[in-house]
């Protein structure tokens, strides 16, 4: 960077924040570092690498460096190397979204321990602050949250609550929050039609009354009660079980949900709820008993536990380069079958003894892969809810079926578009043959190739296609990875410290 683009952005930087009215500080709890730093980045004396820049310009929502100028970050992949050494596995994103939703049913001060420092986190902390809500971050991946006696509502961040799904999740804490408010239309991967009916049944078992209008969801808070309620979830969906567990923790009375997900992100809710004093039996199964507390007032801290759909992608890394690669910190549980499904595939697999999460509760292994000549499996791969295949695991096997001696069919019932953008590997070599929305055909072996392919919209498959270029000879590049940052958090980097040449760019 020269002195002149160095003077730019600092004065460009102070303009921002300016702007924003936050003081130096306030920046630098927001970055993850000190005062100090941001004060150099103002006077041009400190060097920005493309991450800070980046992060920068999503906190300010605004190009840095050019002036309006819309920016794409890209990644340039040296793919054909043979990668080696150990990684651990960050934090689940999905449970990291649910726990800061959850938060606001807490009165008190809820810190959350290395929280995923991803894009979705960002949006929904953005959304959190605007109505009013305290955000710290003390370092670079516990973020303190501290709530008003009334959050302001009207004051939602629209922009940032439209650029993620999770926003809905706020149904379920708000339940009673205010008589009458808006919620902005929920936005996130493109994946098709999924329906947010699941979650306005669930909720309206509580009295909840939501229209939908112009672009907005208008909320009416239900009357005050203390009734016992059951119902059944017409769905086994993850996040509709979230909105309903939140909704019934602060409620009183005793509430039974049937055909609840037992899943990974659910699981780490109940345990967070649980260390605020709502009583909640079957964490894990698919029944679940709450009773709920009207008014909670805690000082708390909680570790989010492993990601499962990280460790997988981590682990297919080692996989689609034949490399020896042991992932640490893997949530076995939630892994069970695509590790069994693995080894159906001939894929040879070291796995350790079993320890517990930072949570306390969550059983951890280290996996190594080694070298293994891969066939297809007998049967379809399809995803099922937990304890079946993770339906957010399954488009790694695409990849590696790729690599696999003859065909293997992938049926993802659940998204009637996602198999659509995992054809794009075929941009490198991989013959896949779509049979419908929901169906491909993967045939291998695949000699992979270096290409220049621009990132769906879909978080995994964009990151299926990162993958592939590892295992591609010569220099490929992903265009526009905003997408695969939403799930991420530096993906990029940690596959480098295990022998990838991967670095980020932008034109």
């Amino acid at each position: 960077m020269t002195q002149e683009t160095a003077g730019h952005v600092a004065a460009m930087l102070r303009d921002a924040r300016n702007e924003k009215g936050w003081t130096q500080g306030q920046l630098a709890s927001e970055l993850g570092t000190s005062q100090s730093a941001v004060a150099r980045m103002e006077q041009g004396k400190q060097n920005l690498s493309l991450k800070m820049i980046q992060r920068l310009e999503n906190i300010f929502d605004r190009s840095i460096v050019n002036v309006g100028k819309p920016r794409m970050t890209h990644l340039r992949v040296e793919g054909g190397r043979t990668l080696s050494g150990a990684v651990d596995v960050n934090s689940s994103k999905n449970a990291g979204v649910a726990l800061l939703c959850a938060s606001l049913i807490n009165r008190g001060t809820t810190v959350l321990r290395r929280l995923a420092r991803i894009e979705e986190v960002n949006r929904i902390v953005e959304v959190l602050t605007s109505i009013g809500v305290e955000c710290t971050w003390l370092n670079d991946t516990d973020l303190r949250l501290r709530r008003p006696a009334v959050l302001d509502l009207n004051a939602m961040d629209v922009d940032a609550a439209r650029r993620t799904r999770s926003v809905i999740m706020l149904l379920g804490p708000l339940l009673d929050e205010s008589r009458e408010y808006r919620l902005p239309y929920a936005g996130g991967c493109d994946l098709g039609t999924r329906t947010v009916e699941p979650h306005m049944q669930a909720l309206r078992e509580f009295g909840l009354s939501v229209e939908a209008t112009a672009g907005f969801y208008t909320v009416q808070a239900p009357p005050a009660d203390n009734q016992d309620r059951s119902f059944v979830l017409t769905e086994r969906g993850d996040t509709v079980t979230e909105n309903a567990i939140m909704a019934a923790a602060h409620r009183p009375g005793t509430t039974v949900i049937r055909n609840a997900s037992p899943n990974y992100m659910v699981q780490d809710l109940c345990f967070y709820l649980q260390m605020l004093g709502v009583t909640i039996e079957g964490v894990g199964t698919t029944t679940l008993r709450i009773t709920g507390r009207p008014a909670i007032d805690a000082e708390i801290e909680y570790f989010p536990s492993e990601d499962p759909i990280e460790a997988m992608s981590l682990i297919t890394a080692g996989i689609v380069t034949n490399s020896e690669v042991t992932v640490r910190r893997v949530p076995i549980e939630f892994m069970e079958i695509e590790l069994a499904t693995l080894g159906q595939m001939g894929q040879k697999l070291e796995i350790s003894g079993e320890y517990m999460a930072r949570n306390g509760r969550t059983r951890l292994v280290d996996v190594t892969t080694k070298p293994s000549e891969l066939r297809a499996p007998e049967d379809k791969i399809h995803p099922m809810p937990f304890p079946g295949l993770n339906i957010d695991n399954l488009p790694f096997f695409a990849v590696i079926a790729a690599n696999a001696h003859g065909q293997t069919m992938i049926h993802d019932w659940v998204y009637e578009n996602r198999a659509i953008y995992l054809t794009e590997l075929n941009r490198l070599g991989a013959q896949v043959q779509l049979l419908d929305p929901h169906r491909i055909y993967v045939n291998g072996p695949t000699k992979w190739r270096a290409a220049e392919v621009g990132c769906p919209p879909a978080l995994r498959p964009a990151a299926c296609l990162l993958l592939a270029m590892l295992a591609a000879r010569g220099v490929s590049e992903l265009r526009n990875i905003y997408v695969i940052e939403r799930g991420y958090e530096d993906l990029a980097e940690r596959l480098n410290t295990i022998g990838a040449k991967v670095e980020y760019f932008q034109d």
